[in-house]
């Protein structure tokens, strides 16, 4: 996403809770919400953002981001108003000035791409796609061939690919697994995408397993907490649930799977939104209990929009559903623990301590 300019001049394009533009029509029985948690922002996106966010406070505007910090257009377009510019690749950006790499990663080429250009480069890579990267590294190193799991045009399947690019084969799904064509099949390891399903994951380990028995498992799992943790809560909510609706952006591979998982797992309905705005009204019709959770991009501030309307829709009895807590937090990128002065800042961590 490049917008060319400051951003400062651009129209938030946040759509706050229309209060009373959804109905509140009679159903057979009572209706209720249940609030999945977790949901929302992970440490990996609290970590990214606010990197962006001290960038802008350390260095003043414009500071330069490789791509979206986080897949979420309110996130983006927020931060663009704070004067961060997002750019497709380092080219882009005027040499000698701040450039932020998103959550997701990037290849070593892009790194030395960035240091080609003199730019003043910060690293906001997740630490657990890092350690993907690591293990593709080590992985290539042994002269292993990997088997990496993930969706084709990802930015962090590019940036893990990047790693070990003439060792490593993507597969996209189990169905791939049968096409593959591997010269060594004795010498195999998969790796995986850390926002994918953990179900669908694990199918096409089984299909590899099947087609080539000896293959190696990374050392540890590396499917992101969070993306299981959504999952998980999302189950439990959508076997009670007559609708689901998912907070996300359409280029959130977990927002966008946590609908899917939604339907699999008994809720009648699922749609993924934006914004609260886009919430129709036919979608309640009938409904009696709706399940509501967000991405791992996403802010709170939107799902509580979306609570919002659906109580001025009679939907004012919220349930959390709880199936995990999480409190790990990530450190900031080292250029931006300390503040203008040299003190160490309150915000060192990334993360969020409550569920």
């Amino acid at each position: 996403m490049t917008n060319g300019a400051i951003a400062v001049d651009l129209p938030t394009p946040r759509v706050p809770a229309l209060r009373n533009r959804l109905r509140d029509t009679p159903v057979n029985g009572t209706k209720r919400v249940l609030l999945a948690a977790p949901r929302g922002y992970c440490a990996g996106v609290d970590r990214a953002v606010i990197a962006v966010e001290k960038a802008l406070e350390h260095y003043g505007s414009p500071v330069y981001v490789r791509k979206q910090i986080v897949h979420n257009v309110h996130v983006v377009s927020t931060l663009e108003r704070q004067g961060a510019i997002f750019v497709d690749e380092v080219e882009e950006v005027p040499e000698g000035s701040h450039v932020v790499f998103s959550a997701h990663g990037v290849s070593p080429a892009v790194v030395q791409g960035a240091a080609d250009r003199g730019l003043q480069a910060i690293d906001a890579t997740c630490p657990l796609v890092t350690k993907v990267h690591r293990e593709a590294v080590r992985f290539g190193s042994q002269g292993r061939h990997i088997i990496l799991i993930g969706h084709a045009g990802h930015e962090e399947v590019e940036g893990t690919m990047g790693h070990a690019a003439d060792r490593t084969t993507l597969v996209q799904n189990p169905a791939e697994v049968d096409d593959l064509v591997i010269d060594d099949p004795d010498n195999l390891v998969w790796l995986s995408q850390t926002t994918l399903s953990v179900d669908e994951t694990m199918e096409t380990v089984r299909r590899l397993r099947e087609r080539f028995p000896t293959i190696q498992n990374p050392p540890s799992d590396d499917i992101c907490y969070a993306t299981q943790n959504r999952q998980v809560a999302i189950k439990k909510v959508a076997v009670d649930s007559d609708l689901v609706i998912v907070v996300g952006s359409a280029n959130s591979s977990n927002s966008v799977r946590l609908v899917e998982v939604a339907l699999e797992h008994g809720a009648k309905a699922a749609y993924r939104v934006d914004y609260s705005s886009e919430i129709k009204q036919e979608w309640l019709d009938g409904v009696e209990t709706v399940g509501v959770t967000s991405g791992a991009s996403v802010p709170e501030v939107l799902v509580k929009e979306v609570l919002d309307d659906l109580a001025d829709a009679g939907y004012g009895d919220v349930s959390e559903v709880v199936t995990a807590e999480e409190d790990l937090m990530f450190s900031l990128p080292k250029e931006l623990r300390k503040d203008a002065q040299g003190q160490t800042d309150t915000r060192a961590l990334g993360g969020r301590t409550a569920r």
